[in-house]
């Protein structure tokens, strides 16, 4: 499963997101201002565990750093956004 979060972290959408991805162990794409997630312990406070995958684009276009040394952070682009869609037997989302 697969859920896709474009909400930030301030906002009650963005954490529903993330708490369904974690009660379903669920891994997550995180687009738009969802990439905030990727900052800090953000997802980790949330009690995220899986594989969180980062659209590279969004996150240079709101200034953040590069997604580094963090295994189970992987920063993608368009085309493997739907890879990574087309892979998962379902996708939820937008949060």
């Amino acid at each position: 499963m697969l859920v896709i979060v474009k909400s930030a972290p301030d906002t009650p959408e963005g954490m529903r997101g993330v708490k369904l991805a974690c009660d379903m162990s669920a891994d997550i794409v995180l687009l738009q201002n969802g990439v905030y997630f990727s900052r800090g312990l953000n997802l980790r406070d949330a009690g995220f565990t899986g594989k969180a995958y980062v659209l590279e684009d969004d996150r240079l276009l709101r200034g953040l750093h590069a997604v580094h040394g963090s295994k189970n952070m992987q920063g993608i682009n368009y085309d493997d956004l739907v890879d990574v869609m087309t892979e998962n037997d379902s996708v939820v989302g937008m949060f």
